[in-house]
């Protein structure tokens, strides 16, 4: 069985990975699985979290990363929707992830977003704090080697997830 595709959408809060998860999955018939930090937050108990959140956040996170490629070892493309902070419970991130996935179809696409209009993003949300994209920012891996790059200021999630499926795959319906 042929491995499946692997495509981790990395950005900070608000940058819009999410909306492009989305959009992927209306453009695409093969991308309909997806992980997601918040998903994985959302299944450690709120007392764990108030204890030593890094902790069990970096704990869940890895965990994440094995689901997705469980995923792949069945042939089924996943979508991840993360970020990779250089925590000292996670360092270093980036080779953590490049050690994971060696050896699978695995593509990282860099989400960015002007941090000013993150900001304005997450004061509309309403569920996340004002600065937690810039401080996100702060903490962010650095010298990720990507496969492509989205700009969601400049173009809209659905340019964004067409331009996705065309620079990794050749189409956007692969």
């Amino acid at each position: 069985m042929n491995k499946g595709k692997i495509v981790f959408l990395n950005g900070v809060t608000s940058a819009g990975k999410t909306s492009i998860v989305d959009a992927i999955q209306l453009r695409s018939t093969e991308f309909f699985y997806v992980v997601a930090n918040d998903l994985f937050e959302n299944t450690i108990g709120d007392n764990y979290l108030r204890e030593d959140y890094w902790k069990y956040l970096s704990e869940a996170i890895i965990l994440m990363y094995h689901t997705a490629k469980l995923f792949s070892d069945h042939g089924k493309n996943v979508l991840i929707d993360g970020i990779l902070v250089e925590r000292p419970e996670l360092k270093p991130h980036y080779d953590k992830v490049k050690d994971i996935f060696s050896g699978y179809p695995f593509y990282m696409v860099e989400v960015y977003c002007p941090l000013e209009i993150c900001r304005q993003r997450n004061i509309e949300r309403g569920d996340r704090a004002e600065d937690q994209s810039e401080w996100q920012n702060e903490i962010m891996a650095t010298d990720i080697q990507y496969n492509c790059t989205v700009n969601t200021h400049l173009s809209s999630s659905e340019e964004c997830a067409d331009f996705i499926l065309t620079s990794l795959f050749g189409k956007p319906d692969n």
